[in-house]
């Protein structure tokens, strides 16, 4: 089972790859951020969208909050300054929430009904928690690559790089 701390590191690494996805993708210009590009979602913009959409749904399934789901694929959000705007707002909730977990929420149990297949679900909650950080992960693995192929980087992306993880012990070396 998955931790606490690790659901909290996994907030923040979440949150600053996003803000650093999204300051190089915000840099493109609406053509290039817009062009399908042959990704699973086309296009930069969209897969920005997905995974927004995939954490609101799973964050509202954790903390029993409502959310208006829009078809699986489905943009919530046409415009750039929005979707950054929203972005923002879901990384800022997710950090609260697992500011407020605890080891014996994370041992239970989810019950949740799919978007595309309305059965009822159980799944152990630390598995859906791991799900959440691990679905986002993978799809802006997709988008770093469509970074690349629009020419630009998105620099390092591995979890010992961000920012407070790592303690240097010899400076010097």
């Amino acid at each position: 089972m998955i931790s606490v701390e690790y659901c909290q590191v996994l907030a923040r690494y979440n949150r600053w790859m996003n803000e650093r996805l999204y300051a190089v993708v915000g840099a493109l210009s609406e053509p290039e951020r817009t062009r399908d590009r042959g990704a699973f979602f086309g296009s930069m913009h969209r897969t920005l969208n997905h995974i927004l959409w995939g954490d609101r749904i799973w964050l509202a399934r954790f903390t029993g909050d409502g959310f208006a789901v829009p078809a699986f694929g489905a943009d919530m959000y046409s415009d750039f300054e929005d979707l950054t705007h929203e972005r923002e707002a879901t990384d800022t909730a997710i950090l609260d929430w697992t500011g407020q977990l605890t080891p014996g929420w994370l041992a239970g149990t989810l019950e949740y009904r799919s978007v595309s297949d309305p059965r009822l679900r159980r799944l152990a909650r630390w598995v859906a928690v791991a799900h959440l950080f691990q679905h986002a992960t993978h799809h802006r693995g997709q988008l770093a690559t469509l970074v690349k192929q629009a020419g630009k980087e998105t620099g390092v992306t591995d979890l010992p790089w961000m920012p407070g993880v790592v303690t240097f012990v010899d400076p010097g070396g």
